[in-house]
């Protein structure tokens, strides 16, 4: 199937919204690959935390939660110059497909500076059960 690429940059303590609902549904995703890159290279200190949610979350806070249904995708990348180990950069996503809008947050925990993603969603044809699904799926993370 193809795969569809997202980038931008976002701001310390925002959400971006990726447009992907369809009329009918019948069009899903699913995260092959998630990057994130500093905006500033030599930048002294970073402690950037980016999410990646099926609904719409609240204000980000730096803490991961991985019991939350709504999270697909979590990352961090963290360094100071003065580190003997460098930059880090972690990202663990989920296997799940979705049909609707994602919406990825961002908060830099030791200051203020924005951060570069990068996402590969691989496009799924779904039929109408797996539409369903995936949409009541969305629908309870909503209302929980």
């Amino acid at each position: 199937m193809p795969i569809k690429t997202f980038r931008g940059l976002i701001a310390d303590n925002a959400t971006d919204t990726i447009v992907l609902h369809t009329r009918d549904g019948s069009t899903g995703y699913k995260i092959v690959k998630f990057e994130l890159m500093l905006y500033k290279p030599g930048i002294l200190i970073q402690e950037s935390v980016v999410e990646i949610h099926r609904t719409s979350p609240p204000a980000p806070t730096g803490i991961i939660d991985f019991s939350n249904q709504s999270l697909l995708a979590a990352g961090v990348l963290q360094g100071h110059d003065s580190s003997a180990y460098g930059w880090v950069q972690e990202t663990i996503f989920d296997n799940v497909i979705f049909n609707q809008d994602i919406y990825v947050t961002h908060i830099d925990v030791d200051g203020t500076a924005p951060v570069n993603y990068y996402i590969e969603l691989e496009q799924v044809k779904l039929d109408l059960n797996e539409n369903t699904v995936a949409t009541l799926q969305d629908i309870r993370n909503i209302e929980s």
